[in-house]
């Protein structure tokens, strides 16, 4: 019975350190990137947005965590949120339906993010609902692009500079582990 106990509690101590070293192999990769949706001509006319190319420094921070492009078991999308940073009276009351696709060099385009029937309430930030898809290819690579693809409710005759703030969480291995 003693050495039942003696090898439960070494099981047990055992899972618990497993726990924690996982932990250790776990971060998050935030992102900042500005986009201008245009003034309109029309309405629900579908409008595509693209940003420049995003470099995705992911090399520096795989390292900085102890890691390696190589030891990336996967990324997911956690949050993205858009904020209207210009001009400042503007809200998203102008705006019906948002999606937001990724792409990379050699990959496919991939709807990642979005938000159907967005309320006229004088939103200034919104946050998206998200993909449960791993992006791992497309963050190792050095830069993506991210298309935003909009349908306006309403004429808006100003440029709306639009803060695009994305959270992904990574899961690898730290140094083979």
């Amino acid at each position: 019975m003693k050495k039942l106990l003696i090898l439960l509690s070494i099981f047990i101590v055992t899972v618990q350190s497993c726990k924690e070293v996982k932990k250790l192999t776990q971060f998050n990769m935030d992102y900042k990137e500005e986009i201008t949706i245009p003034a309109t001509l029309g309405i629900n006319l579908p409008i595509d947005i693209w940003t420049p190319d995003i470099p995705t420094n992911s090399t520096s921070t795989f390292e900085s965590n102890n890691t390696h492009k190589d030891l990336i078991e996967q990324i997911i999308l956690k949050k993205m949120e858009m904020t209207i940073k210009d001009p400042a009276s503007s809200t998203w009351d102008f705006l019906k339906k948002i999606e937001i696709y990724i792409e990379a060099d050699g990959l496919a385009e991939k709807k990642i993010a979005w938000m159907e029937d967005i309320p006229q309430t004088g939103l200034k930030s919104i946050e998206l609902e998200v993909s449960s898809e791993d992006l791992k290819e497309y963050i190792k690579k050095d830069e993506y692009k991210l298309r935003t693809k909009t349908v306006t409710r309403q004429l808006i005759s100003h440029d709306t500079k639009v803060e695009v703030s994305t959270r992904f969480f990574v899961d690898a291995k730290i140094l083979g582990l």
